[in-house]
């Protein structure tokens, strides 16, 4: 079973998304236009239309080496 979170913060094309979490872990990396949005785990949970899940909330963003 694959757990997901909904995306809190960040950029506005990504807020309020609803992701895969694989493996389930601390930290969300989603690769977004040239680097990584990066989210980590609250202890909150949000009711959906794919049920109850986890809500990661955005920290930082690195960009990706050339």
């Amino acid at each position: 079973m694959t757990s997901k979170a909904l995306l809190e913060g960040g950029p506005d094309d990504l807020a309020g998304k609803i992701v895969p979490v694989v493996p389930p872990g601390q930290e969300l990396k989603i690769p977004h236009r040239g680097g990584y949005e990066h989210y980590k785990v609250t202890s909150r949970h949000e009711d959906t239309q794919e049920g109850q899940v986890n809500v990661y909330r955005w920290w930082e963003r690195t960009e990706l080496a050339e």
